[in-house]
């Protein structure tokens, strides 16, 4: 089944707590996982921030009913339901965010700010994911977005800069010092990386900064020939653009050779990764509460 949302859930945790027992977040989320019998892959996934989505909703879910007073916390982590909590499990709203709009409590936690009116246009839009989900979603659109400026920017740009920008970032990736081929003779190969100080590994580059021109089965044989050739034994091939089925498929048969694939979508990922040709516009600092702090033993 698909993973409830976090409004969805609301019920189901004041139904756990509906034996008016102190129970645990956690356990709480161990008696609805198996009470909705989520598979392992639907409890293991997670948000692109690296958040569980299931225990956050829960989470979420949780937070809300807190903060409409719904449920109680009598001590640090463990949460009981409270007559407002066992009226909403006998009225059983169909819409539950709609129904704790009767309390004042929950209207002043999504209203936007102090000076703004809470509207329903506010209620529906947080029904949509979880706060930590609709951050997550809105990193990665961002992300997605400047992937998309960094890769127009790098087909814009000189070959023979692409190339400097390629060893920039082996060199980022901590792969050593590299060099770059004279133009007339480099055979295929337009850098070579000095794997460890000595020199004694090395891994050849080809760098190709096409527009919308997919890598083929000659310009990989080039460079698998080159390859082939040498004692080297590794080679890393990056393009702005792709590589066809048939210059996958030759660089995958080189015998006693790896031949890495970059194309111009994994080669922004890792210049946005490693700093590369971007720069941080702001940083979001996203606290919560340090349960030790309020932890009864100190």
């Amino acid at each position: 089944m698909t993973i409830p949302k976090y409004d969805e859930l609301m019920i189901p945790v004041l139904e756990v707590l509906s034996d008016k027992k102190e129970h645990r977040i956690t356990e709480i989320v161990d008696i609805l996982a198996k009470k909705l019998k989520l598979t392992n892959e639907e409890l293991e996934e997670k948000i692109s921030s690296g958040s569980n989505k299931f225990a956050g909703r829960v989470g979420w879910a949780r937070t809300y009913l807190k903060a409409a007073k719904l449920i109680d916390s009598p001590r640090r982590a463990y949460f009981v339901i409270n007559e407002r909590g066992e009226k909403a499990l006998q009225d059983k709203p169909k819409d539950i965010l709609n129904y704790l709009k009767q309390y004042n409590e929950f209207l002043e936690f999504v209203k936007p700010n102090k000076d703004e009116k809470t509207s329903d246009k506010n209620i529906q839009e947080i029904k949509i994911d979880t706060p930590d989900e609709m951050l997550a979603h809105a990193q990665d659109m961002y992300k997605e977005n400047l992937q998309t400026e960094l890769l127009t920017r790098l087909k814009q740009i000189d070959p023979v800069r692409f190339e400097q920008i390629v060893l920039q970032l082996m060199e980022k990736m901590n792969y050593g010092v590299g060099s770059m081929t004279k133009m007339s003779h480099d055979g295929g190969v337009d850098g070579i990386i000095d794997e460890d100080e000595l020199g004694l590994e090395k891994i050849y580059l080809q760098a190709k900064r096409y527009s919308d021109n997919k890598v083929n089965e000659k310009e990989m044989q080039n460079f698998a020939g080159a390859l082939g050739c040498s004692p080297v034994r590794k080679g890393v091939f990056i393009t702005t653009s792709f590589f066809d089925e048939r210059a996958k498929k030759k660089a995958a048969s080189v015998q006693g050779k790896i031949i890495r694939l970059v194309d111009g979508e994994e080669l922004t990922k890792l210049m946005i990764k490693h700093n590369l040709g971007v720069q941080v516009k702001t940083k979001i600092e996203i606290k919560k509460i340090d349960e030790d702090f309020f932890s009864e033993e100190t």
